[in-house]
């Protein structure tokens, strides 16, 4: 999680990495072990086709604190320079 601390540009939330991923602009995406399944599965699937690197956080609430929101967070990318 310290890549996504110290990332310059980062998308945060579902539907940011979503995007980010199929416009090929992604390094690593962190997943949240406790976020619903239909949330992270098309995610890590992309990930999986696109040779991304996915890092599993265990609580959507550790994640949120890490991307600074004040809310829980099933996804987050660490975007290209």
């Amino acid at each position: 999680m310290e890549r996504l601390l110290q990332a310059r540009r980062r998308a945060v939330g579902a539907r940011q990495t979503t995007r980010a991923l199929q416009k090929g602009q992604v390094k690593v995406v962190y997943l949240a072990r406790d976020a619903e399944k239909h949330v992270t599965g098309p995610i890590a699937e992309l990930c999986r086709s696109n040779r991304v690197e996915v890092v599993w956080v265990e609580q959507m609430s550790e994640l949120g604190k890490t991307c600074g929101i004040e809310v829980n967070c099933a996804a987050a990318a660490v975007l290209q320079e």
